[in-house]
């Protein structure tokens, strides 16, 4: 409608500042829904982050059950537990995805330095130990893996399995783990 008209139709300034008023209220009630529409959506992604960390705890835990049964299964079938370790981490790791389906973790020699667990593509160097009585297994795991990042000029993935860990060894092992990028499984801890 255009200005003339309003004028002629007695449609002056202070209905134009009406409507005006009245798209300002529908946008604040538009604005109000997307809010709350906003809220839902944060308290969704709270509840799915909290799930998300509950299921990595449950895993895990489960991880480390697998670890330390099939561990002491591996005796009965004449594997060691390095063999053990090598082949539940190769079908593991397949299974995610994370590795190719002709991939597998193998020993190997890199530099003069013997890794239990080895993989060239994607890199990954990780330490299979029976018992841990220390972080030692640890410090081991950094010096074969910064000997491979020397030799292939990347960091590789890191990986310690411990079938069993004393109580404060664990503790440690899991500070330094978290500190360091090491992926660490534990399969039972003891006094």
């Amino acid at each position: 409608m255009t200005h003339w008209l309003r004028s002629k139709l007695g449609l002056g300034k202070s209905r134009q500042k009406y409507e005006i008023w009245e798209e300002i209220k529908a946008l604040r009630e538009e604005q109000i829904e997307l809010r709350k529409e906003q809220t839902k959506i944060w308290e969704e992604i709270r509840a799915l982050r909290e799930g998300q960390i509950r299921l990595e705890k449950r895993v895990g835990s489960l991880e480390s059950a697998m670890i330390s049964g099939f561990g002491e299964l591996s005796k009965f079938a004449g594997l060691t537990f390095e063999e053990f370790v090598r082949k539940f981490l190769t079908a593991s790791l397949r299974r995610l995805g994370e590795i190719p389906e002709e991939a597998e973790l193998s020993r190997s020699l890199v530099n003069g330095e013997e890794i239990n667990l080895f993989l060239e593509e994607p890199l990954i160097v990780g330490e299979a130990a029976g018992y841990a009585e220390s972080a030692n297994e640890i410090l081991k795991l950094l010096r074969k893996a910064e000997v491979v990042k020397v030799k292939y000029s990347r960091e590789p993935r890191k990986i310690l399995v411990a079938l069993t860990a004393r109580m404060e060894a664990a503790k440690e092992m899991r500070k330094m783990a978290e500190e360091r990028g090491i992926e660490l499984i534990i399969g039972k801890i003891v006094d």
